[in-house]
């Protein structure tokens, strides 16, 4: 088991916003995560990436060691990513720089472009897609940046990948894409949790599927 989260609860002024969740995600599965707005799914995925810190009594394990909650950077560094509906990308960058952003590699302290180029060049090809990396990204579609944002996760050697509602603002040709990637990281290990409200997706893809009802 890759992930497990334990009894997680998260309470707001006044709001239960999840109460003693469990979820436990393997290397390589595919795990759906769905419920109606409210149920608390985008809490829990916030708790996983460390934007918000679980209330005491809950845990977060990795390889079924306990890790830090509360911090973005040591979710990260714990091989954590999110790629949330409203993309980070900055279109007039090119894919690379974007793949790198804030996380350059340098060689004298000065950016290593040729060596950003590479390695974003290997990323890309993990995935399968055919967009250059010196490409702008602002001549990219809505889902080839999405590709991006996964192959940013994938700079950052990420093993969890929670992708929130990706399919919403998707061509069906993108979604059968976004699909044959979602395949290629599985078949390299990498855990996805996919949070969805339609189900034809949840079934044609997942391996496992948890419901939040009322923020359980």
């Amino acid at each position: 088991t890759i992930l497990e989260m334990r009894d997680i609860t998260k309470t707001f002024p006044g709001v239960k916003a999840l109460s003693n969740v469990n979820l436990s995600v393997e290397e390589g599965e595919i795990h759906a995560v769905v419920g109606e707005n409210g149920a608390g799914k985008s809490t829990l995925m916030k708790v996983l990436s460390g934007a918000y810190r679980p209330d005491a009594g809950g845990d977060i394990l990795i390889d079924g060691i306990p890790v830090a909650t509360g911090d973005p950077i040591k979710a990260r560094a714990n091989g954590i990513a999110v790629i949330y509906q409203e993309l980070s990308l900055a279109p007039n960058l090119t894919v690379a720089q974007n793949i790198f952003l804030g996380n350059e590699p340098r060689r004298f302290g000065i950016v290593d472009r040729d060596q950003c180029n590479r390695r974003a060049k290997e990323i890309i090809a993990r995935l399968g897609v055919s967009f250059s990396a010196r490409a702008s990204v602002s001549s990219l579609s809505l889902g080839e940046r999405q590709l991006v944002e996964i192959a940013r996760a994938l700079s950052t050697s990420a093993r969890i990948i929670v992708m929130d509602e990706p399919t919403t603002s998707l061509t069906s040709r993108e979604t059968d894409r976004l699909f044959e990637v979602i395949a290629t990281l599985k078949a390299q290990g990498i855990a996805i949790i996919y949070i969805s409200h339609r189900m034809e997706e949840v079934y044609q893809l997942a391996d496992r599927v948890s419901v939040l009802r009322d923020s359980t």
